[in-house]
């Protein structure tokens, strides 16, 4: 068992190093966007493509501690809203939240949008919806990486103990 905490706290450890890349990337393209309005479609395209790898990172990261801490991974048709629902709950005898419960609504339209991004063209994107998430991430983003941080030192804690 000891090994499995290892190899979890690690693979966090660098979905959290890959996440704030993902970021840095789509902060990037969304002030490219906003300064070359002859061009605003490729950086929008970009920054959105950017998006989308943001939350499927946070899924990863959700699967993880779902198969290998709590012990249950959802399934069905609506799996990817229960991940946020599972993360935002304490487990008793097992883990504390890993998200809170405002993280989890923010992420709740970064899901839909990654939802849209894999099912329509990027012509189709609107960017009030892209402006709304890019503002949102920054704020969303310091809170969101503190509890993801808490928990990865909730995991080292607790490999310790073993």
């Amino acid at each position: 068992m000891t090994n499995l905490f290892i190899e979890l706290i690690e693979r966090i450890q660098g979905e959290l190093k890959d996440l704030d890349r993902v970021i840095a990337r789509s902060e990037k393209s969304w002030q490219k966007a906003q300064l070359s309005l002859s061009e605003q479609d490729v950086y929008l395209d970009s920054g959105s493509l950017n998006l989308h790898p943001f939350y499927s990172g946070l899924e990863r990261f959700f699967e993880l501690i779902a198969r290998h801490v709590d012990s249950s991974v959802p399934d069905g048709s609506t799996w990817h809203q229960d991940f946020l629902y599972q993360m935002s709950r304490d487990v008793p005898n097992v883990r504390p939240a890993v998200i809170s419960h405002n993280s989890g609504q923010s992420l709740g339209e970064f899901r839909r949008f990654r939802h849209l991004v894999r099912n329509v063209y990027a012509t189709n994107l609107v960017p009030d919806k892209i402006k709304s998430l890019m503002s949102t991430l920054p704020v969303l983003w310091p809170d969101l990486k503190a509890e993801l941080t808490d928990f990865y030192k909730f995991m080292q804690a607790l490999e310790r103990n073993i």
